[in-house]
């Protein structure tokens, strides 16, 4: 028998607040560098520029997308939902 959840049961939820982040990429350094670190300092990660960056809510990934700007702010653009199924080429 499938679950179902009607509307009031969902409103209960919807209004409450996710952690929602962005990962652009990481990378490893050594104590030594990290302490060097300056304003100017430009730190290199282990992401290609033209990579999706990942979408996470509550440190679960969700999506990925590409970085986009918005008048003078950064955005994304959704390309990919998790676990959805790629349309055939």
């Amino acid at each position: 028998m499938p679950i179902t959840i009607d509307d009031k049961a969902l409103d209960i939820v919807l209004d409450v607040k996710v952690k929602v982040t962005v990962q652009l990429g990481s990378c490893q350094l050594p104590m030594r560098d990290v302490l060097e670190l300056a304003p100017g300092a430009v730190v290199q990660l282990h992401q290609h520029a033209s990579e999706p960056v990942g979408l996470y809510v509550n440190d679960k990934l969700v999506a990925y997308c590409e970085v986009v700007v918005v008048e003078d702010n950064f955005g994304i653009k959704i390309t990919e939902l998790v676990g959805s199924v790629k349309p055939a080429q």
